[in-house]
């Protein structure tokens, strides 16, 4: 036992806790370069069941101490006691770190010869991140590729691949370094020496493949800051409100609440800007359901002379009948509601119960969960006469490219990222959440606003540069010039191709040893009939 503690259960830690320490808010991005390595050295001379348990103990340990911030949201707003949040940690980790699990299981069984490793084990981690995206109403927190969203020339590929391409990139780096340690110290993998010519591999592609990526990167920087100078260009406003989430739906704080955004507003209107833009749920009412307060709202507008988009939740249909939906209007400098848009990818236990008849306990269980309806997909705001449309996306959506994406390739000229970010208090999630949303203005080409009721609210321009941000739990309205731009880049165009690949890649591969493990004698010697 101590063998297996000091062989297996340690480095595969150690692994998990490098790929934490890597993403905000510590934020040292140099260590996902070498995190896989202790994994790699656990793994060594495994058979694929005991690669398996190892990598779900990397998995594990990475994830309960990325995602320890769900303890305290369960805890402060769910109510649910501190058992039953440690508890849902648990799971919610151990589903997570099945990932890595497999990723291990995967690499062992079919990656016999050490130099297989370089190309073997980013395929295999970037298809499973790609499922991740998607299974079970998909979970893409922690992509490896986030943890570089402040290294700024390399993650210029996303244009390209998206976030997979840098975890791509990051995992065969992590390979070249192993097989180069192997060679070194005169390791086996898997009773398999290195080779010389593994070894060049293993030097050569990662150096090459990340030179020509800081090269790329430098170019398209160049590129994009000359197309933003000659680009048309709009003044946006955020506005964060900093409302106390045990106060946000009381009614007794429900003028004061929406005052003080309308003083904020006024505020903002000084500088002239042409948008202001209000973070989720802003207003702690229906908007338009309630006259009184929407007429606070709209009347104010009407003194700014500026457009503004407002986070609030909305219904449509009888008393019998009724969707709600967590929605962003467009109010035009008149006070009408020229548009709405609503949240399509709806948090799971928190704005809706999946299976809500196998899992009608949940809605008791935790006191603050939701039953939301989602809107459509793509759909973009129209403002201004010559302006090009506003793609939203509200909370948590940010993190699910796809639907980025489908804004940019809808024409939408600028992304806008509502969120309130109250739930996660201090802790690193709001941090997190933040760095993600880079990603989504280098892949598209444009530049994205963050309005966030405690924060982080900012702008990010379309080369993935933080040019302005808030700090968590203060009042602040921040403003800035920004660029429309129109081109659309590859990634917008193509999609998740790269991960595709990926995924066909490993299914081919475990199709095909599924097929040679059934040889033809086992055909002949079943009886007929």
């Amino acid at each position: 036992m101590t063998t297996e503690l000091k062989t297996r259960w340690l480095p595969a830690a150690a692994s998990g806790l490098l790929l934490t320490a890597a993403f905000p808010k510590l934020g040292l991005s140099v260590l996902a370069w070498v995190a896989f390595v202790p994994l790699f050295i656990a793994l060594g001379n495994l058979s694929p069941q005991k690669a398996f348990r190892t990598g779900l103990i990397a998995g594990m340990v990475h994830y309960l101490t990325l995602l320890y911030w769900v303890v305290i949201t369960m805890r402060t707003y769910g109510y649910l006691p501190w058992w039953q949040c440690i508890g849902l940690l648990v799971l919610l980790s151990t589903y997570l770190g099945l990932y890595p699990a497999f990723f291990a299981m995967l690499i062992v069984r079919f990656c016999r010869k050490p130099g297989r490793l370089l190309l073997l084990a980013p395929i295999c981690w970037v298809a499973l991140e790609y499922v991740r995206c998607f299974l079970l109403t998909g979970f893409p927190w922690g992509t490896l590729g986030y943890s570089q969203f402040n290294r700024l020339h390399i993650i210029q590929i996303s244009d390209m691949f998206g976030v997979y391409g840098i975890s791509f990139l990051i995992v065969l780096f992590n390979a070249g370094v192993y097989v180069t340690i192997l060679r070194l110290a005169k390791w086996q993998w898997h009773g398999q020496d290195v080779s010389p010519r593994d070894l060049i591999l293993a030097v050569m592609l990662p150096v090459t493949l990340v030179g020509l990526v800081l090269i790329y990167g430098n170019r398209r920087i160049h590129t994009v800051d000359a197309r933003m100078t000659k680009a048309p260009s709009t003044r946006v406003a955020v506005v964060q409100g900093n409302i106390d989430q045990a106060r946000k739906w009381d009614p007794v704080f429900q003028i004061s609440t929406t005052k003080k955004y309308l003083d904020l507003t006024l505020s903002a209107a000084t500088h002239q800007p042409d948008l202001i833009v209000w973070p989720e749920t802003a207003t702690p009412f229906y908007f338009g359901a309630s006259p009184k307060l929407t007429r606070l709202v709209t009347e104010t507008v009407q003194q700014t002379g500026a457009y503004l988009l407002v986070g609030s939740v909305s219904a449509q249909g009888t008393a019998d009948r009724r969707a709600i939906y967590n929605s962003a209007y467009m109010v035009s400098p008149d006070g009408h509601a020229t548009g709405r848009y609503d949240k399509v990818h709806l948090v799971p236990f928190g704005e809706y119960v999946p299976l809500k008849r196998l899992l009608s306990f949940v809605g008791k269980m935790v006191a603050q969960v939701g039953d939301f309806s989602s809107g459509n997909k793509g759909q973009t705001l129209a403002w201004g006469d010559a302006t090009p449309p506003i793609g939203v996306q509200i909370c948590f959506e940010i993190i699910f490219p796809g639907l980025s994406r489908a804004l940019a390739k809808n024409g939408a000229g600028m992304l806008v990222n509502l969120t309130n970010d109250a739930w996660f208090d201090r802790s690193s999630a709001a941090y997190q959440h933040f760095a993600m949303t880079v990603f989504r203005a280098v892949e598209n080409r444009r530049v994205l606003v963050r309005c966030a009721n405690t924060g982080i609210s900012g702008f990010i321009d379309p080369v993935g540069r933080i040019i302005a941000q808030s700090g968590l739990f203060e009042d602040a309205v921040i403003q800035k010039q920004v660029p429309v731009l129109k081109q659309t880049t590859l990634y917008t165009r193509m999609g998740d191709v790269l991960p595709l690949l990926c995924l066909i890649g490993m299914g081919a591969m475990i199709g095909r040893a599924m097929v040679k493990k059934r040889s033809p004698s086992d055909f002949t010697k079943r009886p007929i009939g």
